[in-house]
């Protein structure tokens, strides 16, 4: 059977995709293997019996997704494959039938590290580094610092992690959120809150703010595929939200620098904001997210409004 590195090697070198294998997969072919490759008779049909049999081979809580009580199939289901590995479930379907596709490197090396999430078997190398991975994440951090600073702050503020989970606010912002600021922790992600059913009503460009931060949370995944809040992240969302499956298989990626935020607040009425994000010094996972409005505005006069019933609480 092969390992993730062969087979992307195989169908590079034999289906002729648009651009050449990587020096990178090459190398760590050569390394692990030491043995020259034998032309197959027909590439596509081992490719896709190694995708078969990794994926079938795959627990879904494996790659943070609830296995569920009418689960039909060993393994993963093709469709959830395919999330993980940010492609179109008819594409994947077609190279797991090995017909004739062209898949680009991108394409394959996104398969081979959703498929090198989980172990290869109990108690075999890929396990141990996949524990060794868990047991060395650790959750993020606001400095007593970033606290401090939230407490003066006269503009509604976000701590925002690295996968968009938000991990502190001050008061103005918390106002802004709302009930969502009463969720578990591990529930308090922002492209989850904008996903919900009910966001549209407190959000009249719901459709395009879910686009942006399905954008922004790419960006920061493909920086880090293989980090557990990631793999259980986007797992979660794609298994609960087929808004977000089909965005997600987009590959849209987005600056995380600026933006707008545009609400319905049930006490102040509709308000146009504009914020930045600042990166925390020493901590390169959280940065502060911070929301203004352009002074004398309507949006201006409706924050000072909110800060005031704030205030009489």
């Amino acid at each position: 059977m092969l390992d993730p590195v062969r087979a992307i090697t195989v169908v590079l070198l034999f289906l002729g995709p648009a651009d050449p294998p990587s020096r990178a997969a090459s190398a760590a072919y050569w390394r692990s293997d030491r043995r020259p490759l034998a032309k197959s008779d027909d590439p596509r049909r081992e490719l896709a019996e190694f995708l078969r049999a990794r994926r079938t081979r795959l627990r879904p809580q494996d790659v943070g997704l609830e296995p569920g009580p009418m689960r039909r199939v060993a393994g993963l289901r093709r469709e959830e494959l395919a999330l993980l590995a940010g492609m179109s479930s008819d594409y994947y379907q077609r190279m797991e039938q090995g017909r004739d596709v062209r898949p680009s490197e991108q394409a394959l090396d996104a398969l081979a590290r959703a498929l090198d999430f989980s172990a290869e078997e109990p108690g075999g190398p890929g396990c141990v580094r996949r524990r060794r991975g868990r047991a060395g994440f650790e959750p993020e951090e606001v400095p007593d610092t970033t606290l401090r600073l939230l407490r003066g702050l006269a503009s509604p503020a976000l701590v925002v992690g690295r996968f968009l989970d938000v991990l502190a606010w001050d008061p103005l912002g918390g106002a802004l959120l709302g009930e969502f600021t009463r969720r578990p922790q591990r529930e308090r992600n922002l492209p989850a809150l904008f996903l919900h059913p009910e966001a549209g009503r407190a959000c009249p460009k719901r459709a395009a703010t879910v686009a942006e931060l399905i954008g922004m949370l790419r960006t920061q995944v493909a920086a880090d595929p293989r980090h557990p809040r990631a793999v259980e992240l986007v797992g979660e969302l794609a298994v609960h939200s087929d808004e977000f499956a089909a965005l997600w298989a987009l590959h849209d990626v987005e600056e995380q620098t600026r933006g707008q935020m545009r609400l319905n607040h049930p006490h102040v009425g509709e308000l146009n904001l504009d914020w930045d994000a600042y990166p925390i010094p020493g901590n390169r996972g959280p940065a502060l997210l911070v929301c203004t409005a352009a002074e004398g505005s309507l949006d201006a006069e409706r924050l000072q409004l909110l800060a005031g019933l704030l205030g009489a609480r």
